[in-house]
């Protein structure tokens, strides 16, 4: 958040003015700025009552109909924030992070409600789950999409889904589809990244993991132990050259090797080895990884197993301080250095410092309306008020290694972005 004070209003006019011109109309240009001051000031309440009340008090309504009736386009603003974004922290070397947040909610007419995981108290919950991509480069997050998940409970139901205003052509898509189906609009638009980080939400669906591959993508996500792999000297034999004990021919190929559990493949081939990922400000930044290439038994259908192997792929484990075990698999090259795959595993996290930031200081859970409209809207604000600060805090770090040249508005806003820069 930030404090009342020209210097960044002046900054922000300049920094908005993209933006104001995909709203394209005059109306709607008028208020995008107040409300997206609301959502940057300080105040504990972003909903549009206690909003208004601090930056345009004689205005409720029409901010209520700015942001939850008026059916402005949103596609023209994502291209305006996805190019922003890039040039913030675009490049080979930044990361595509996919994961999901979600938002607790009573009820059941708010739009995409339902008794479903929630990370935010570790359990079933009644919420709205949003998947995202963070774009993040440096441990600087950039949230460009916030995609509401609408539970196949809910696609079906044409009272609630009118009622809520669910657009016709949006129908129920699993999280990894709706993550997939982004990050293809994502690469369209031209945003650059170096490779796609996802948790084992993700990482555990084979579709998502192939998806990615057949795009070209570099990737590294979480798995599951009990995940499947076959050692690379597996061989799938043809289906021509055995017959079943009853000498038909079998209609399906074998393998020459059993798959093993990711646990197990580490446990008895892996060697730990502890890897430095990052120097943080206080110490190095290390845990335990083994790396063991593999291939994942995600390919057709053999004897004896659903899946044959797939991919040709890095297992990699990381044995944390306490112990704890966490897998992933990653499609680096095979003479990829186990520090450069390290690293990319670890940066999946400041995604996480991201939505709590959305939350914690631009409102991002508390919309209070329930129309699909509302949401989407109030979820885009908050990624455009999100990209604002971080465009200050890079140009205040920019400004710390120019002592000399720094703006004054830089000097007195360090404390707006600190959380941030103290988080990362």
């Amino acid at each position: 958040m930030l404090r009342d004070d020209e210097g960044w209003q002046r900054e922000f006019d300049a920094w908005l003015k993209p933006f104001l011109a995909a709203w394209r109309h005059r109306t709607r240009q008028r208020w995008a700025p107040v409300y997206l001051r609301g959502l940057l000031a300080p105040g504990e309440r972003k909903s549009i009552e206690p909003l208004a009340a601090r930056v345009s008090p004689a205005n409720a309504q029409q901010l209520h109909h700015f942001i939850a009736v008026s059916r402005w386009d949103t596609s023209e603003l994502e291209q305006v924030l996805f190019e922003k974004a890039d040039g913030l922290v675009g490049g080979a070397d930044a990361h595509l992070i996919v994961d999901d947040t979600a938002q607790l909610k009573k009820g059941k007419y708010s739009v995409g409600v339902a008794h479903q995981y929630c990370g935010q108290v570790g359990k079933n919950a009644n919420c709205q789950a949003l998947v995202s991509l963070t774009l993040a480069r440096d441990e600087v997050p950039v949230p460009i999409v916030l995609q509401l998940y609408l539970p196949e409970s809910w696609a079906k139901d044409q009272k609630r889904r009118d009622a809520a205003g669910v657009p016709g052509d949006i129908v129920f898509r699993p999280k990894w589809k709706i993550a997939l189906d982004e990050i293809k609009r994502v690469i369209e638009s031209g945003v650059r990244f170096g490779d796609v980080l996802a948790d084992a939400g993700y990482g555990a669906c084979s579709e998502f993991r192939q998806g990615l591959t057949r795009l070209g993508l570099t990737w590294a996500v979480g798995i599951s132990p009990d995940q499947h792999v076959y050692g690379l000297s597996v061989q799938v034999r043809s289906a021509r050259k055995r017959l079943h004990s009853n000498g038909r021919p079998r209609t399906r190929p074998s393998v020459s090797l059993q798959p093993r559990s990711a646990k197990q493949m580490i446990d008895n081939e892996g060697a730990f080895e502890t890897v430095m990922w990052r120097r943080g400000t206080k110490r190095a930044l290390q845990a335990d990884f083994a790396a063991v290439r593999v291939r994942a038994a995600d390919g057709h259908e053999v004897i004896g197993h659903r899946h044959g192997p797939g991919e040709e792929v890095w297992l990699v484990c990381e044995r944390r301080a306490g112990g704890e075990k966490k897998y992933y698999f990653a499609n680096h090259a095979a003479d990829a250095a186990l520090r450069v795959i390290a690293a990319n595993i670890k940066a999946r996290w400041s995604c996480e410092q991201a939505h709590q930031q959305l939350k914690e200081e631009l409102g991002l859970d508390h919309f209070e309306g329930r129309s699909w409209t509302g949401l989407t809207h109030h979820t885009l604000m908050t990624m455009i008020s999100f990209s604002f600060l971080q465009h200050l805090r890079l140009r205040e770090n920019k400004a710390a290694a120019r002592p000399s040249s720094a703006p004054a508005f830089a000097a007195r806003h360090s404390a707006a972005t600190g959380s941030a820069t103290r988080r990362a």
